[in-house]
């Protein structure tokens, strides 16, 4: 446990500043920098945690070594323990290269459709090791799991990141994800409440609205939160999504009736209410930094997550208290729950050699297996083939990589071109494919920013034509069951074919061998 010393002791600015929570690099140098826009440098971030003393970090990037050195940094510059969050709803690699990523979420609710017991004891096991991992480097703050429902086959931000698309399954799995991670003193977060899995709308670049009343909510959306704040999780993250049937005027983010009315009083929940990050798109649009900082605080956020300006959004709330429109107690209650948080977290002692003995990849690579879906023949030896590999931008493919099996295996069954295509290929390139045989491998899934779900337009073109051309020998899909069904219709029931929730080394390697050796 660590000792915080009371935040009554604090002047209210300081208090104010204990409830952000910034976006940083996880690299140790600002020539490292991915985001600019959000990822402040070196001297702009110490000045923040010195001098203004906000509450926390949520990092992005680099590898499990580089991200914990950089958490010893972080809190090395802090008065008060910092929160160290990441968004890693697909274990710790997801964010930190050589650490453990598991297969999204998404396909635990597949074993679960076969084996409920199997998959909840899975989600148990990944939830644990995600959380140890985490504590290994540095980090007290997972961001995981996501609870909303995934009833919308064209949600182009939640789609695979969610547990499946129905309440019980979502509610048994995010149950088990957070009582594996509550072994270890880090927090957990159920999010995006009051739910965010039936839009098309991506939330990233624009501001999506749901007709539901409460009705549907308590029966689709709600169950898994309620069961989430049962099994103890930690935070709740708001969602910027605006439903007119709770609150005509605000979105969830901004509004006290969804915030405080439903998810505090109703709900009984008692942990941190955190926004999720305020420069998206559906916020940033609409509301300036200290505007939507106000908001979210009357609302009844307890974290402000990325806020644009964070010194500007705190300033604006405290001259919200001080001029009497945001009550002191307000900022009391937020505080008192944050320094409860913080004391349950232990000081920082990182535990590196844990990875190389760490059982976790055995449990990605069961996940990964036991969720593999294929079916036609066994994939045939050519001569002369193509391996063609579509993806949403060949210049940030972090899956493929000189020793990556979508790049290494392919070779042994003759495929031995290369072709890459990615969403800024024009499709008059289409045309020009090699009229050779042709192994298609297809990396596709919802991702923030993209702001639409679905095989691009390029992956389309590239099977018509090699169906078209009588080319096609073999297909895989790496990300979405949507996109994977969408083709699926169109193609002989004979041609070998793999879906795979995964994209990683593990996803790669399991869907190619089952490709060669078919459904028998």
């Amino acid at each position: 446990m660590t000792f915080i010393p009371p935040f009554s002791d604090l002047s209210l600015r300081a208090q104010v500043a204990q409830m952000v929570v910034v976006r940083a690099s996880g690299y140790l140098y600002d020539c490292q920098i991915q985001y600019p826009a959000w990822e402040p440098p070196q001297d702009t971030l110490k000045h923040w945690i010195k001098d203004w003393g906000i509450g926390g970090v949520i990092l992005l990037g680099g590898s499990a070594v580089e991200a914990a050195e950089r958490c010893r940094q972080l809190q090395s510059w802090a008065t008060i323990p910092l929160f160290l969050a990441a968004d890693i709803e697909e274990g710790v690699g997801q964010r930190f290269n050589g650490a453990t990523q598991f297969p999204p979420p998404a396909a635990l609710g597949a074993i679960a459709q076969k084996n409920r017991k199997r998959a909840v004891d899975l989600a148990r096991e990944m939830g644990a090791y995600t959380a140890a991992e985490a504590l290994a480097i540095g980090l007290n703050w997972v961001l995981a799991p996501v609870v909303d429902v995934n009833n919308h086959p064209a949600n182009p931000v939640i789609d695979v990141r969610a547990f499946g698309e129905e309440p019980d399954i979502v509610s048994v799995l995010a149950t088990a994800f957070i009582q594996g991670a509550r072994a270890y003193p880090v927090l957990t977060t159920a999010k995006h409440f009051p739910g965010h899995g039936d839009t098309a709308t991506d939330s990233h670049l624009i501001l999506p609205v749901l007709p539901h009343d409460r009705d549907r909510l308590q029966t689709i959306e709600w169950p898994p939160f309620v069961a989430a704040i049962q099994a103890g999780v930690d935070a709740v993250m708001s969602a910027h999504v605006h439903l007119p049937a709770l609150d005509a005027e605000r979105p969830a983010t901004l509004s006290p009736r969804i915030l405080t009315g439903i998810l505090r009083h109703e709900m009984g929940f008692r942990g941190l209410i955190v926004t999720d990050a305020l420069v998206m798109g559906a916020i940033a649009n609409t509301y300036g930094s200290a505007e939507a900082a106000v908001q979210a605080v009357e609302a009844g956020a307890d974290i402000l997550l990325m806020p644009l300006d964070p010194p500007a959004a705190i300033e604006a709330v405290v001259a919200a208290v001080e001029s009497g429109q945001i009550p002191f107690e307000r900022i009391q209650a937020s505080v008192a729950r944050i320094q409860a948080a913080k004391a349950r977290l232990q000081p920082l002692v990182l535990q590196l050699d844990y990875f190389q003995a760490s059982p976790a990849v055995e449990v990605a690579t069961a996940i990964a297996q036991e969720s593999i879906e294929r079916a036609g023949q066994s994939l045939q030896p050519v001569t002369a083939g193509v391996n063609c590999l579509v993806v949403d931008d060949a210049l940030h493919a972090s899956f493929l990589n000189r020793t990556c099996p979508a790049l290494t295996l392919p070779p042994r069954w003759g495929f031995d071109q290369r072709l890459v295509v990615d969403r800024q290929t024009p499709l008059s390139m289409i045309a020009g494919l090699p009229n050779a045989p042709t192994l298609v491998q297809v990396f596709s899934r919802g991702n923030p920013f993209r702001g639409q779900a679905g095989l691009s337009a390029v992956a389309i073109a590239t099977l018509e034509r090699l169906q078209a051309q009588q080319q096609l020998r073999g297909l895989v899909i790496y990300g979405s069951p949507y996109a994977y069904r969408e083709i699926a219709r169109q193609l002989h029931p004979d041609l070998p074919r793999v879906f795979s929730y995964g994209h990683d080394r593990i996803a790669q390697d399991l869907a190619l061998s089952h490709l060669a050796k078919g459904s028998s």
